[in-house]
């Protein structure tokens, strides 16, 4: 089983977590509701990639293993609601893996596929990215894409970031490692130091 594999599971486990938990405060979701969000949240990005990229079967029809993760981390939420709603930074977290793992995912999928280096970083960033925006949408929030928040950004760090150790020959698990990381720790400091993207229009 490889690491890219490995990762895929674990950021859709992730994103499934994320996505329920992120009903929380919507009165009128009941857990079917919260079941569909993290769905949608768990397969939008890489629906979208592989839509773009011309890959088929979609990765989540043509692995049943993808819908098992999601199952799993809608299970997870339910048995764990009242422990995982309680701590605070648990939608930051589970939401941060998630882009972490997709966004790498995602720009290794578009290698494999036979595109440009930065045309990889692109579908990276779309797969880590598309989800949460999905989540926001059915939770009628601004996507989080529109904030200030450094998110897109810390995805394409990380996406560059393995495309220069795939470069430079980096044993490829050492290379997913780190790039994984990197975003992670750049949404973590950016959430403690409250970094922002400047505004566009001022």
């Amino acid at each position: 089983m490889s690491i890219q594999y490995i990762l895929e599971i674990a950021g859709t486990f992730a994103f499934a977590i994320s996505g329920a938990l992120s009903v929380k405060d919507q009165k009128h979701q009941d857990w079917f509701g919260a079941s569909f969000t993290a769905f949608l949240c768990s397969i939008g990005g890489g629906t979208m990639r592989d839509v773009l990229l011309g890959s088929y079967p979609l990765v989540w029809i043509s692995d049943i293993t993808i819908l098992y993760a999601i199952l799993a981390g809608i299970i997870t939420t339910f048995i764990f609601y009242k422990y995982l709603i309680g701590l605070r930074t648990t939608l930051f977290l589970f939401d941060t893996c998630g882009i972490a793992l997709f966004t790498i995912v995602g720009t290794e999928k578009a290698l494999h596929l036979g595109v440009r280096p930065e045309i990889a970083a692109i579908m990276g960033v779309f797969t880590a990215i598309m989800g949460g925006v999905v989540r926001d949408m059915m939770n009628n929030e601004i996507p989080i894409i529109y904030r200030k928040e450094v998110y897109a950004t810390a995805c394409l760090a990380g996406a560059v970031s393995y495309l220069i150790l795939d470069k430079v020959g980096a044993e490829r698990n050492t290379a997913f490692i780190i790039a994984t990381l990197v975003i992670i720790v750049i949404r973590i400091l950016a959430v403690r130091y409250e970094w922002t993207v400047p505004r566009f229009f001022r």
